[in-house]
């Protein structure tokens, strides 16, 4: 049974910490932190920069954005992983309600003031919304037409939007401190799936996660194949790690990209051994492919992009998934 975290911990107070993991962030974190310092919110709050070693000038940004406005706070990240960044963070924080944004995130202008209300109104201890990838160049266009299409990613509301309510996950978040305190913060020994898991165990100690559409955070994606190809074998790898961790959190989504693999290697090497109708399955694949490409593109150049991207999300998570080792957060 969910308990209501108003009654644990009382309505939320109006203050809020806002949190960053930064590093190699030069590109976007100015953005990023403008769109923090713009907000509307009628209350107390603060930004709290945990900075990893990074190799541009991410550092200096993150200084002059500190000497310029005393509502931005920084702690140093050793290590740069994300989840101990962000426990970091947290240790650091000192308001009541804690909101994650990324280095490569915006919120809009009502974000803050939209978290309270939602906190305060569903009893949650972590809500969330859409992450909505919007990219600038052609490439980065359509990355962003995969990640909010269910052909892409599969139908999680946080990629495609929907109806307000109780959920698994969400992106990104905003949470009670008390309830993160509560659980022992991020598993540290997470490099990827760290929400996920997170928020598995909020919900084994009684927590709701909402979702609420109305939360939009603009994401910017990847860059170029390599890039794209190394997140979603990173996010294959380590979501089959919190599987291993936690019984009874796999579902036929995560299971689409790995079966995908396999069938399709199968089916290569039967129809060139054995016999070429073998090759069906692949030919299958692959022309959902070119369909899911013509569907999600809105232009020419993104109909010729989209393929690539396709199978790059789609093959390198699931290849991720099938050769995730045992030795990981152990």
């Amino acid at each position: 049974m969910k308990t209501s975290a108003n009654e644990l911990y009382g309505s939320p107070k109006r203050e809020i910490s806002v949190i960053l993991p930064v590093r190699n962030e030069a590109l976007h974190l100015a953005d990023s932190i403008a769109a923090i310092l713009s907000q509307d919110f009628q209350g107390a709050f603060e930004v709290v920069l945990a900075i990893g070693p990074s190799e541009d000038t991410t550092e200096e940004i993150a200084r002059e954005l500190a000497v310029a406005d005393p509502r931005v706070v920084i702690v140093e990240n050793p290590t740069g992983r994300t989840a101990a960044g962000l426990n970091l963070a947290i240790k650091k924080s000192k308001y009541a309600n804690i909101v994650r944004v990324d280095g490569h995130a915006e919120i809009p202008k009502n974000y803050l003031t939209l978290v309270l209300e939602i906190l305060s109104s569903t009893g949650a201890v972590n809500v969330g919304g859409v992450m909505a990838a919007v990219g600038k160049s052609l490439f980065e266009r359509s990355v962003a037409r995969a990640m909010r299409s269910p052909l892409g990613v599969g139908a999680s509301r946080f990629h495609t939007g929907g109806n307000a309510g109780e959920v698994d996950t969400v992106y990104l978040g905003a949470f009670r401190k008390e309830a993160l305190l509560a659980i022992g913060g991020f598993d540290e020994r997470f490099t990827r799936a760290q929400d996920w898991e997170l928020n598995f165990r909020l919900r084994g100690a009684g927590g709701l996660i909402h979702f609420d559409p109305r939360l939009v955070v603009t994401y910017r994606p990847r860059a170029t194949v390599k890039a794209l190809a190394r997140q979603y074998f990173e996010y294959g790898r380590w979501r089959r790690v919190v599987t291993r961790r936690h019984n009874g959190t796999i579902n036929y989504r995560y299971l689409a990209p790995p079966f995908t693999v396999i069938l399709s290697g199968l089916s290569i090497a039967l129809g060139t051994y054995v016999s070429s109708i073998f090759f069906v399955p692949v030919l299958v694949y692959a022309l959902f492919i070119l369909l899911a490409a013509l569907k999600i593109g809105k232009s020419a150049g993104e109909f010729i992009s989209l393929p690539l991207i396709l199978l790059t999300m789609h093959f390198c998570w699931g290849i991720g998934f099938l050769t995730s080792p045992k030795s990981l957060a152990q």
